[in-house]
């Protein structure tokens, strides 16, 4: 029984690579990423630092345009970049096409309230009635 090893049957075992464990992880983080990127807040404007505010709502941006007004008083829609006659030409027909228009103001927080104000009645003037400011949502206690 000297150099016995126990009742193992002399050589040694291979290691075995377990997939079903490594498919069940590469699911999950799939699944993570999915659920992740569709939470994701997107907005379809120019990038601005938006003003904040306690009262902040979750939208739904499908089936709308986004008017960004950036400090200094340009226009874009979406990501375009456009004039003040442009803006109002694409407004009218974006009513004549769209049956439930809808309008997201993406203002830049350090904006003039006069060049969003501006924004908000030509909306109205083409018949607009669902206009929506995006904000940030302050924390509480933030001033």
């Amino acid at each position: 029984m000297s150099g016995s090893s126990g009742g193992s049957s002399g050589g040694k075992k291979k290691a075995r690579i377990e997939i079903i464990p490594l498919i069940d992880v590469i699911f999950f983080l799939l699944a993570t990423f999915v659920l992740f990127t569709l939470s994701l807040n997107k907005s379809n404007g120019i990038n601005v630092p938006l003003p904040k505010s306690e009262t902040s709502e979750p939208r739904d941006p499908a089936n709308s345009v986004t008017i960004t007004v950036t400090q200094e008083g340009t226009l874009a829609w979406d990501k375009d970049p456009i004039s003040l006659e442009e803006f109002i030409t694409r407004l009218q027909a974006y009513k004549q096409t769209e049956p439930n228009p809808k309008v997201l103001i993406n203002g830049d927080e350090n904006a003039l309230f006069a060049q969003a104000r501006y924004v908000f009645d030509e909306v109205r003037k083409a018949g607009i009635q669902k206009v929506l400011i995006e904000t940030r949502i302050r924390p509480p206690g933030e001033q």
